[in-house]
């Protein structure tokens, strides 16, 4: 039986065009968020399975890629529970990893600490378009930093970076779980019910509001809760201030400081940003990690058709490794799905120099292949990029190619004579 040559399904080989452009966009992360004073540090890929699976990564938890024991610990026949076969897994996302990394270092890092953090992840999740069962997961994190300062260095770091990869026109919806609580208490639900109903208020940009208060009613909710929640929404449908309007109706749910943090936010970054993308307040925001504790935002991009990031504050998640809490706020770049659409519209990598390729006839004599060495080395320390390669038998198809990845001019060199 031969051997398969396709990969893993959910998982994709990276063809060379590809590949430019991702170490390309790596590149800009890595120099924009350097000039925010984000620091690089990495992670295992595996975690010890008890952290991936602490209940705080949401539906990610059932898409874990599980490790067996190894050795003598493996004991199939005595297994009894899942626990009994498994001690480890693939990470999938990079915040446990961060966190644990943190709770571990945290006497030698600096405070606050502002980390950057590239790598793959691993889900065993339905492939699709944009979604893949490995792919790259590029986060900035501040932990140690309790106000809004974490924030909004965060939001600007990465629009910033967006920026300076050519997107323009896209959304940054920001909300605040404890926002969505307050709504959820004003209307009075059950504190035991509010996750279920940010599942179905999730639904919002999909279903309408009609379509969420129909779902309440049929998840069996108190009419007057119901009616009373869609009103709030329905209000800020038509308010010229929307945060001041939420203010005024949660004054008894929220603490006024929550509100005034998050419209310092919002005007911070007004304030700064250009005018390639808009900071949207959009209270219908829910995300679906449980580990989130105050301010939410999402990227949404009208090219891809959905979201292309996003992140929040955890200021309990550092406390379970440790005891002790801590104040943390990330922001994650979608990058796979970045990268999908650099491809789809024909994105080329910024040249210093040349992309020129020499071809030598096979058979070429020493002292003229050393000619062409030298010249190609004299070529590359100008900036260009020179490829060496032998002359194809059809050297029309071989230009072909060569232009196809880039390549602008031909250099060819042959036994008897040297053509330019």
């Amino acid at each position: 039986m031969a051997l398969s040559k396709k990969p893993v399904t959910g998982m994709k080989d990276i063809l060379p065009e590809e590949m430019e452009i991702r170490d390309y966009v790596i590149g800009v992360i890595k120099e924009t968020y350097g000039n925010f004073g984000f620091t690089s540090i990495e992670t295992p890929c595996v975690e010890n399975f008890a952290n991936l699976n602490c209940k705080a990564g949401g539906e990610n938890e059932k898409l874990i890629f599980k490790i067996l024991k190894r050795g003598e610990k493996l004991r199939l026949s005595e297994a009894q529970s899942e626990d009994d076969l498994v001690d480890g897994g693939l990470r999938y996302d990079l915040t446990v990893p961060l966190v644990r990394y943190y709770s571990n270092h945290a006497n030698e890092l600096p405070a606050p600490f502002k980390a950057l953090q590239m790598g793959n992840v691993w889900r065993a999740d339905r492939p699709q378009r944009g979604r893949y069962r490995q792919f790259m997961q590029c986060d900035i994190d501040i932990l140690g930093e309790a106000g809004n300062l974490a924030e909004i260095e965060l939001i600007l770091a990465t629009t910033t970076t967006l920026g300076r990869l050519g997107f323009k026109n896209f959304n940054i919806r920001i909300n605040d779980r404890q926002i969505l609580k307050a709504m959820a208490a004003y209307s009075g639900f059950a504190e035991e019910d509010y996750d279920q109903v940010f599942i179905i208020l999730d639904k919002m940009d999909k279903i309408g509001i009609e379509g969420v208060e129909s779902e309440l009613l049929t998840a069996g909710y108190d009419q007057t809760c119901v009616t009373k929640y869609m009103e709030l929404y329905r209000g800020l449908e038509s308010a010229e201030e929307p945060i001041a309007y939420i203010a005024d109706k949660l004054s008894e749910n929220l603490p006024s400081d929550v509100m005034e943090s998050f419209k310092e936010i919002i005007d911070s970054v007004e304030a700064t940003k250009g005018d390639f993308f808009k900071l949207v307040f959009d209270p219908t925001l829910v995300r679906g990690m449980s580990y989130y504790t105050g301010t939410i935002f999402e990227i949404d991009m009208p090219e891809f058709g959905g979201s292309c990031g996003g992140g929040g504050r955890y200021d309990k998640m550092v406390g379970k490794f440790t005891g002790n809490d801590v104040p943390a706020c990330g922001f994650s770049i979608g990058f796979e799905r970045i990268i999908l659409l650099l491809l789809e519209s024909g994105f080329k990598v910024p040249k210093a120099g040349k992309k020129i390729a020499y071809l030598m006839e096979k058979g070429l004599p020493s002292d003229r292949l050393c000619e062409v060495m030298a010249q190609a080395q004299a070529e590359r320390e100008k900036g260009n990029q020179i490829l060496v390669a032998r002359m194809n038998k059809n050297k029309k198809f071989q230009k072909e190619q060569l232009t196809a990845q880039g390549y602008e001019e031909f250099k060819e060199f042959y036994r008897e004579e040297l053509k330019r």
